[in-house]
């Protein structure tokens, strides 16, 4: 009896060594993959846009900033290059000046629609905004993106209806 119980502690030992060594060999190794991001990240410098310098300036806010393959937009809305709203009570026509925007800030970054993986809306009337969101599909050729539609009290502006940010990811 006194063998059978040495024999199966041995056995204990040896298998818990052995998940031991391996977990060792996965931390080393899982280091090495963290460490390798980390480089990689430190590495990228941000990329800043501004569509309008002078209203983004007095604002406070970069349209745009690019870190490696993954591109942040704030959320655009319906101004001219003064800062000012357009397209007044139209969210119709403030919803298309939202895309035009988010087009001129794509080509600067040579993308497109289709390199688009998140966009959240965010505007002041869902029913309407459900009316009109079929000219999306004008936008979007291929897939939707992930995102989010968001009925909200108010924008920056009183005259404000939507604002529209994205995320792109752009493989190299």
């Amino acid at each position: 009896m006194q063998n059978v119980l040495k024999k199966l502690k041995l056995m204990s030992l040896c298998i818990g060594l052995t998940f031991t060594i391996q977990s060792c060999g996965q931390n080393e190794k899982g280091s090495e993959d963290e460490a390798k991001k980390e480089s990689i990240t430190v590495d990228e410098q941000p990329e800043y846009f501004l569509l309008r310098p002078e209203a983004e300036k007095a604002y406070g806010y970069s349209h745009a900033v690019k870190i490696g393959n993954t591109i942040k937009i704030s959320g655009a809305v319906s101004f001219d290059d003064k800062g000012k709203p357009t397209a007044k009570g139209d969210l119709g026509q403030q919803m298309k000046n939202c895309y035009a925007d988010l087009d001129k800030i794509l080509k600067h970054y040579n993308c497109t629609f289709d390199d688009v993986v998140m966009e959240n809306v965010y505007t002041t009337n869902m029913p309407l905004f459900l009316e009109v969101s079929v000219y999306r599909k004008e936008i979007y050729k291929k897939n939707f993106p992930t995102g989010s539609w968001l009925g909200v009290k108010e924008l920056a502006f009183p005259e404000l209806m939507i604002e529209i940010e994205l995320e792109v990811y752009k493989a190299q």
